[in-house]
């Protein structure tokens, strides 16, 4: 009996209608081909821009770590 059931919630869980959701892609179009001068991983705003700031911070911290390790790695060990 519950065997039954089971794909009628399934339909029900993941079925949405026209009504229940906005296409969002054209404002989002709007904002990411309008002619301002960003480059376009800037252009969502604050939050991308902090990610993006993130990100770079993090590439640099590594390299910057990594490269240490291999100028330790490289250079000959005392007595």
């Amino acid at each position: 009996n519950n065997r039954l059931k089971l794909p009628r919630l399934a339909t029900r869980a993941f079925s949405t209608t026209t009504k229940q959701m906005k296409n969002k892609v054209p404002d989002n179009q709007k904002i990411f081909q309008a002619d301002n001068g960003l480059p376009v991983h800037i252009k969502g705003g604050t939050t991308d821009v902090l990610l993006y700031r993130l990100t770079m911070t993090i590439t640099l911290a590594g390299t910057g770590y990594s490269l240490f390790w291999i100028l330790c790695a490289c250079q000959p060990k005392g007595k």
